[in-house]
């Protein structure tokens, strides 16, 4: 659950990506990288990253800052990625044929991908 009160230090908005297809452990890897950075800092690092699961990642922090300066009026200079998380999607099996008349089962696995923004404490 996501508390939006009125309090300008407890404001966080969030984005979700579900049924990417990719591995939960290749996209685990990338957001593991980026948990608790500042939106610029994670931009870099992400831009400059050698996997495939870092660009569906990029869309999503930008989507996610986005909502936080279009829907709650937040700095996009001021967020940071107070939480990150990867869940298991559903698997599409698709059969794949194979000599004397078989078939082999191919498992394509899906995730789901959450991104929650807020906003730096000032002192």
């Amino acid at each position: 659950m996501i508390k939006n009160e009125n309090s300008d230090s407890d404001k966080q908005t969030k984005a979700l990506a579900q049924h990417i297809r990719m591995s939960v452990f290749k996209a685990r890897r990338v957001i593991d990288q980026i948990r608790g950075r500042s939106y610029e800092e994670t931009l870099m690092i992400l831009e400059l990253m050698p996997y495939c699961a870092s660009y569906p990642i990029l869309k999503l922090v930008y989507s996610a800052a986005a909502n936080a300066s279009h829907n709650m009026g937040l700095n996009e200079a001021d967020l940071f990625i107070s939480k990150a998380e990867v869940n298991k999607g559903a698997v599409v099996k698709k059969l794949k044929p194979r000599a004397r008349g078989r078939s082999y089962l191919i498992k394509k696995t899906t995730c789901h991908i959450k991104i929650f923004f807020k906003e730096k404490y000032k002192i």
